[in-house]
C-alpha cells in the first residue's frame, strides 16, 4: 500500500508544493482548504480533496502551508483542530512562517501525543515553488529530518537540516529579515537617485558591478523596484510585515535591539496604510517614491 500523506492550505505556495509531491512522491495525497479552486485544479493532477478530520484519520505525515503562525495555532489547537485527532506515530511538518515560539510550542505539545513535528518554512518565490526549486530549512530532530527530507525534495532543490525544533523558523524569519532590510536600502536609494535626476537603471547596473550586489538586488530590486511593478497575488507587503514582525518578536525575546528591522517594520506599516499592502513587498518603493516626487513639486 502507498503511503498517504495530508496537505492543509493549498494557496500560492501550498498549490505547487502540494503538485509536486503528489507528481513526484508516489504517495496518496489529500488535500484540505477553504478555497475549492485550488483544489480542483489540483484534482486534475491526482490530489483527493478531504477535510482536516479525514487527513488526521488516515495521513502518515501532513503537511500545513498557512498564512501565519497564529493561522498554524488554530488549525492544530483549536476546538476542531488536528491535536486531538491524531494518534502516535503520525508526523507534522509546517510549511509556514511561524514565529519560533509557536515551533516550540507545537513540538512540545505533539511530542506528548507521540507525533512527530518539523519546522521546514519555504524560502524563495513563487516562481520557484512551481518550478519546485525551492530551498527549506528544516527544524527536527535526526530521525525525522531523516524521514521527512525525500519528501521535501520533491519540491525543493536545497534543503538542510537547521537544528532542532524552531530552527527552521529562525532561520527563515532572519533570512527575510535580511532580504528586505536590503530591498528597503534599494528602494531609498532608487528614490534618492531619481530625485536627483539620475537614471536609475545606471545606479543599479552600477551596484551589480560592485560590492552592493544582492540577491535582493537581482531579484526585488532589477524586476520590481526598478521598473515599478508590484503584482498582486505575489508575496505582499502584509505578509513581509507579518514575517519581520516575528523576527523583531524573536530579537527581543533574546534582547537584542534590532533597530533595521523595526524601521523596516515602520516602512511597511507606512505601506499598508498608502494602500499598497496587497501588492509585492518591494511595493515599499511606493512610499520613498511617492515622497520624492511630492518634494520635486514643491
Amino acid at each position: 500500500m502507498s503511503q498517504t500523506l495530508g496537505f492543509i492550505g493549498v494557496g500560492v505556495m501550498g498549490e505547487p508544493m502540494c503538485r509536486h509531491l503528489v507528481e513526484k512522491s508516489g504517495a496518496r495525497v489529500l488535500a484540505c482548504d477553504r478555497d475549492a479552486e485550488p483544489l480542483s485544479r489540483l484534482a486534475q493532477a491526482g490530489v483527493t480533496s478531504a477535510g482536516i478530520a479525514d487527513i488526521a484519520r488516515d495521513a502518515e505525515i501532513i503537511f500545513l502551508s498557512l498564512p501565519s503562525g497564529e493561522v498554524v495555532e488554530q488549525v492544530v489547537f483549536g476546538a476542531q483542530g488536528l491535536l486531538p485527532k491524531l494518534r502516535a506515530g503520525q508526523t507534522l511538518v509546517d510549511l509556514s512562517t511561524s514565529p519560533h515560539e509557536t515551533a516550540v510550542r507545537l513540538a512540545g505539545a505533539l511530542q506528548k501525543a507521540g507525533v512527530r513535528f518539523a519546522d521546514a518554512p519555504v524560502m524563495r518565490t513563487r516562481v520557484a515553488a512551481q518550478a519546485g526549486t525551492l530551498a527549506v530549512p528544516v527544524g527536527a530532530d535526526e530521525q525525522t529530518y531523516a524521514l521527512i527530507e525525500p519528501l521535501i525534495k520533491c519540491f525543493a532543490t536545497d534543503v538542510m537540516h537547521a537544528g532542532p525544533a524552531g530552527c527552521g523558523q529562525v532561520v527563515k524569519i532572519l533570512n527575510n529579515m535580511v532580504v528586505y532590510e536590503t530591498v528597503l536600502a534599494l528602494a531609498e536609494a532608487r528614490a534618492v537617485a531619481v530625485r536627483v535626476g539620475m537614471d536609475p537603471e545606471r545606479l543599479f547596473n552600477a551596484f551589480a558591478t560592485g560590492s552592493a550586489d544582492s540577491f535582493a538586488l537581482r531579484n526585488q530590486g532589477f524586476k520590481a523596484i526598478l521598473p515599478q511593478q508590484f503584482p498582486e497575488k505575489a508575496f505582499p507587503v502584509t505578509y513581509a510585515r507579518k514575517d519581520l514582525a516575528y523576527a523583531v518578536r524573536l530579537a527581543e525575546q533574546v534582547g537584542v535591539d534590532a533597530t533595521g528591522a523595526k524601521n523596516l517594520v515602520a516602512s511597511f506599516d507606512a505601506a499598508i496604510k498608502a494602500g499598497y499592502g496587497d501588492m509585492y513587498a518591494p511595493a515599499v518603493s511606493l512610499v520613498f517614491e511617492r515622497a520624492a516626487a511630492k518634494g520635486a513639486k514643491r
